[in-house]
């Protein structure tokens, strides 16, 4: 049975292959090496076969499983790239002063929001996501999402006013 099987996906993918080589090279653009999304698609295709429905559809088959592929790899970059814990707002190495106490107090700020908020507030503001993203990661809808935004922006303006050193010296008048 393996071999017949072996044999029908060749038989079907040597006839696309060019097409499906540049349509791997054109989507990966730079992230990937091409050949590892070719192999990964190739190797799926291989398993799922049997739930192809038409033969013809065979190319069809092949984009589908690299786009969702790539998908996936870029939702875990971006999973990777927001951790929470390792956010670094600003370059350590060419921060002025003044500039690593801003971080420090926007840290410091940024820890005593909710969880949810404070994900929201770094996954829109500083990592770039959509409200519309923020939401399927963090599995709510968008009005939610928007909610937390506002609350923790207020919030976040709270702390920051009230903890700023002018704010500061005022009090202690």
């Amino acid at each position: 049975m393996g071999k017949r099987k072996q044999a029908k996906f060749l038989k079907l993918y040597e006839p696309v292959h060019d097409s499906f080589e540049r349509f791997c090279r054109a989507r990966v653009y730079g992230e990937m090496e091409y050949t590892d999304l070719m192999n990964e698609t190739l190797l799926i295709a291989y398993e799922k076969l049997d739930s192809l429905r038409s033969e013809k559809a065979f190319l069809s088959f092949l984009f589908s499983i690299s786009v969702r592929l790539l998908a996936n790899d870029n939702r875990k970059l971006k999973a990777e790239k927001t951790q929470i814990s390792e956010v670094n707002l600003v370059d350590a190495q060419t921060q002025s002063p003044e500039q690593a106490a801003e971080v420090h107090l926007l840290h410091r700020a940024l820890s005593c929001l909710p969880e949810e908020q404070k994900e929201s507030i770094i996954l829109f503001e500083i990592s770039g996501f959509s409200i519309k993203e923020i939401a399927q990661i963090q599995n709510a809808s968008e009005s939610a999402v928007k909610q937390r935004l506002r609350r923790g922006r207020l919030k976040l303006t709270e702390i920051l006013t009230f903890e700023s050193p002018q704010n500061a010296e005022r009090s202690s008048l």
